[in-house]
């Protein structure tokens, strides 16, 4: 059976080669992002060739299942859908044309390396076979989908022999259920999708700009960080560490006796910023200091594999707006470290501006999403 999702998703979901295409009939577009504490909502229109922002809202998920902001949820989809009408209406949406973003934890990716100059139309019979070995679930409960990655031009005068050719290949993975369980949220809000797309997809949309060098992306959210190693736009590596936001919450309450509402209060306003609190500060370092532990070893090895040096780091997702993050984060890899600024491929009120700067990292998905039809 072919499990390739232009195949399966016959209502349009575009290959991973066809990720950066957009319909040009549409005028506005709503990008959403439903993370496990937070809906966030972008709604983009064209006008002149541009996109303009028309308006974003986000609505945290914790109070839809009695807990508190910027708690880590599992909500049936009857209560996200309530959760995302909510966001739409407070945000004054007035698009039903959306994109909705498939989270990397609801997916899996990784790369291939096939021996062989391989055609492409021995793909879907080779793909899901060497697939098997990196899948923990049946291969006939997920979808798959892939791209060839563009071989990098051999060095003048530099020969290769047939057995040292290679066929390098993108693959994603994403679990029926969660395709169903997507779909039936679009269901019940009245959406009109033509696609969905996985999340970092997206993230690279808003935040890539065309650098020579690999970019490294790290996305901070609430259960888990998420980076990516990204090289003239296509992703050449990617992880998930098992840290935080959230984490750091946790911590700061146990460490101090707080309850979880006080320490959230106390992790946004002190963050790892050098203060008065030095507790507050050491606690929620421990986190971060683990989380950059794991990418260093990766970014290592990947630099060493490819004789190549990371050229930039972007911070994405909410838990990119700790304070004191992007300084510490300087200090860690030594080289320039950026918050993901989405908002600045869009027109908006001039007053808005510094609003949009600081909350870009948070709204980077989102962004992303709605600029993939208007672009």
């Amino acid at each position: 059976m072919d499990n390739s999702l232009k195949k399966i998703f016959s209502d349009g979901l575009n290959k991973l080669s066809e990720v950066f295409a957009s319909d040009k009939s549409k005028n506005q577009s709503l990008g959403i992002d439903i993370g496990s504490s937070a809906i966030k909502v972008v709604q983009l229109k064209k006008k002149n060739g541009k996109a303009v922002l028309e308006t974003y809202g986000v609505i945290s998920l914790g109070p839809y299942g009695n807990m508190e902001v910027g708690s880590v949820t599992n909500l049936s989809t009857e209560v996200l859908a309530q959760a995302l009408k909510d966001v739409m209406k407070e945000s004054n949406v007035t698009t039903k044309s959306a994109v909705m973003a498939i989270p990397s934890l609801s997916s899996l990716i990784f790369n291939l390396s096939l021996p062989g100059n391989i055609p492409e139309s021995q793909l879907p019979k080779i793909i899901p076979i060497e697939a098997r070995k990196y899948i923990p679930v049946p291969i006939s409960e997920v979808s798959l989908d892939w791209l060839v990655i563009p071989q990098e031009e051999s060095f003048e005068g530099e020969v290769k022999n047939d057995t040292e050719k290679k066929t390098e290949v993108l693959v994603v993975a994403i679990h029926n259920d969660t395709l169903s369980k997507y779909r039936d949220i679009l269901k019940k809000t009245e959406l009109q999708s033509d696609s969905f797309e996985m999340e970092i997809f997206s993230n690279i949309r808003s935040s890539f700009v065309h650098d020579t060098l690999p970019l490294l992306l790290i996305d901070f959210g609430a259960s888990k960080t998420k980076f990516s190693i990204i090289e003239e736009g296509i992703v050449r590596d990617s992880h998930v560490v098992n840290r935080g936001a959230q984490d750091i919450t946790k911590n700061i309450a146990q460490s101090l006796g707080v309850s979880f509402e006080e320490a959230e209060k106390l992790k946004r306003l002190i963050g790892i910023e050098k203060s008065a609190d030095g507790k507050v500060e050491s606690i929620a370092k421990l986190s971060i200091d683990y989380i950059f532990s794991d990418v260093n070893s990766i970014v290592l090895a990947y630099e060493k594999k490819y004789n190549k040096n990371i050229g930039k780091v972007v911070l994405v997702g909410g838990g990119a707006l700790l304070k004191g993050l992007l300084d510490h984060a300087k200090e860690n890899f030594k080289i320039e470290v950026v918050f993901s600024n989405p908002f600045f491929k869009t027109e908006a009120p001039a007053f808005l501006t510094p609003i949009l700067e600081v909350s870009g990292p948070e709204f980077s998905v989102a962004v992303g999403l709605a600029l993939r039809q208007l672009s």
